[in-house]
């Protein structure tokens, strides 16, 4: 049952979207309430990254509707801070940390310039994931745990009331991981997470909700991901919390 677009932090109502003749998502219905935490999973080609595009605006719905906090998703931008699956940099190009985490004050102003203000905000995210004293160092020059900190950061700088991951955990080793998982529940606390990713396993150890996209959206606590629900999603083997243990009709393996 959907709720009330005006007092859910993202409601999706009734909506359908193609890709020219192909059919992406079809009669999509989704409510997610402020501080809700979401994981986003499903199958390469089920839609998940195309329900994230039209939650941010980025695409307009073939039918139906998505409200952020009952308005427009290009009417709410700044109230949601998004984190990419790849960032797209150059090693080469002589840009700060600090400059990174300003960017995600884009659109706070009409001279499209940065205000002491933005830096303070800028410098004000950097030490909610506690790497303000990296803020003067290059960007290229951090380690892969780092940058995908510092990306949060730089969404976290908006100051907006929905945080958006696209896969944050592909590139990052398992201590890093960690210090992720432990920081979003902090967020968790003021901010709703939206978060897509392949490893189910770890839905049930953070997020209340598991979104199950392919073509249709399902919703699932995470208390109810089970094995044959797994299969039934993805239609075969897919990654669980170890990396060499997968879950098939025959059982488990392991490798």
């Amino acid at each position: 049952m959907i709720g009330d677009p005006e007092k859910s932090a993202i409601s999706i109502c009734n909506l359908s979207f193609r890709y020219d003749a192909q059919a992406v998502l079809v009669d999509v219905n989704l409510d997610i309430d402020p501080l809700d935490s979401i994981c986003v999973v499903g199958p390469n080609g089920g839609g998940k990254t195309t329900l994230i595009k039209l939650i941010l605006g980025l695409l307009i719905p073939e039918t139906g509707t998505v409200r952020v906090f009952g308005r427009k998703p290009e009417a709410a931008r700044l109230r949601i801070g998004y984190v990419p699956q790849y960032a797209q940099y150059d090693p080469q190009f002589p840009i700060s940390v600090l400059e990174v985490v300003c960017m995600g004050r884009l659109g706070q102003s009409f001279t499209g310039r940065y205000s002491r203000h933005d830096r303070e905000q800028a410098l004000a995210a950097l030490a909610e994931i506690n790497l303000v004293d990296i803020a003067s160092r290059p960007f290229s020059s951090i380690s892969g745990g780092q940058r995908q900190r510092v990306l949060i950061a730089r969404a976290l700088a908006s100051r907006g009331d929905i945080l958006i991951l696209d896969e944050p955990t592909a590139n990052i080793d398992h201590e890093s991981e960690v210090k992720f998982f432990d920081l979003l529940a902090k967020l968790n606390q003021r901010m709703t997470i939206l978060m897509v990713t392949h490893e189910v396993g770890f839905a049930s150890t953070f997020f209340k909700r598991v979104a199950c996209v392919n073509k249709k959206v399902k919703i699932h606590p995470t208390s109810t991901l089970t094995g044959d629900l797994i299969r039934e999603m993805y239609g075969g083997d897919l990654q669980m919390i170890r990396h060499d243990h997968c879950c098939s009709g025959e059982g488990h393996s392991h490798e």
